[in-house]
């Protein structure tokens, strides 16, 4: 398969070849990037070269079947544990074994995909690991849940929409923006609050009733208040307009 590394099976499936690219790279050497993706579960296998990463800056930097990297901050592994707990960043603990197969951790992995496979499977590969639990570096708000609300009140400030009531009870739920008279919901949402499948189906659960009761329910992302403030106050003002032209 590769110099020094043979098969005894006329047919091997992806972490078949994988092993054999991580023994033909030697001491230390793990899979990564896409590859290290696939073995997690984040990303569906990509033919092509097997991806894999060895802690060190000198040598070759290419073998036929195998696209390498080279990065002196990777550990070196020995044997394969049992459990070896998967830490993120740089810096950390990078690399453990999935299926008895040295590679790095998930957040290393993520970090390495960046700028390496096109931004929709770099979105999706932080979103399956998302869904498999795992907490992921910068995936956590940086802003409060009132820090969110005082964002999108001083948007309305600024942009001299009708102030909002905030935090009202409607029924048995609490919603962050009100305008009763249109009967407009305005709901700002971060990762930290709505995280997990509690809260996702809470949400939806929270949008069925009020839309039933004859409310418009809208939702915006820390992300979207902050990238794209206009989008937002354009999406708002056209909802209460619409309220006001029937």
């Amino acid at each position: 398969m590769h110099r020094g590394v043979y098969s005894m099976s006329p047919s091997l499936n992806f972490h078949a070849h994988w092993m054999a690219a991580v023994l033909a790279c030697g001491e230390g050497a793990v899979l990564s990037h896409s590859s290290a993706a696939a073995l997690w579960g984040l990303l569906r296998p990509i033919d092509g070269p097997a991806h894999v990463s060895v802690p060190t800056t000198s040598g070759r930097t290419s073998r036929r079947g195998i696209h390498l990297h080279r990065c002196a901050s990777l550990t070196r592994l020995s044997s394969p544990p049992s459990y070896l707990p998967i830490r993120g960043g740089r810096g950390g603990q990078l690399v453990t074994y999935r299926h008895n197969i040295p590679v790095t951790s998930v957040q290393r992995t993520i970090d390495d995909l960046h700028g390496t496979v096109p931004p929709y499977l770099l979105r999706r590969a932080r979103r399956q690991a998302e869904l498999k639990g795992i907490r992921l570096k910068g995936a956590e708000s940086k802003r409060s849940r009132s820090d969110l609300e005082e964002l999108f009140l001083d948007l309305c400030h600024r942009h001299r929409l009708p102030l909002p009531e905030t935090n009202v009870k409607l029924g048995r739920w609490e919603v962050d923006f009100l305008w009763r008279v249109e009967r407009l919901v305005v709901e700002t949402d971060s990762f930290a609050y709505h995280r997990g499948s509690i809260a996702f189906h809470d949400d939806r659960a929270r949008d069925l009733d009020l839309r039933q009761q004859g409310f418009t329910v809208i939702r915006f992302t820390e992300r979207q208040l902050e990238e794209g403030p206009e989008r937002v106050v354009a999406d708002v003002a056209r909802a209460l307009s619409h309220w006001r032209g029937r």
